[in-house]
């Protein structure tokens, strides 16, 4: 965004009353989350298409309970 653009928001901004500057601080903290998550949901399609890619066989449901189970004895652990 080129500085004659940012200066002139922040005018029109400033001349806004503080209820409507409240929603445009709203409004700009929505798209920010949106992009984070947007973002974050690239990252997480490249890391299952690593993971696809190495074309490891799929867990049994004794290994999903197992791991399941350990994560929660590791989560007591670190509470005590």
């Amino acid at each position: 965004m080129s500085a004659i653009v940012e200066q002139a928001l922040i005018e029109k901004l400033q001349k806004l009353p503080p209820q409507r500057q409240a929603e445009v601080r709203d409004f700009v903290e929505f798209l920010a989350a949106r992009e984070e998550r947007a973002a974050a949901g690239e990252r997480l399609g490249e890391s299952l298409a690593g993971l696809d890619a190495l074309n490891l066989p799929p867990l049994s449901d004794e290994e999903i309970e197992a791991e399941i189970q350990a994560a929660r004895q590791d989560r007591i652990a670190r509470r005590t």
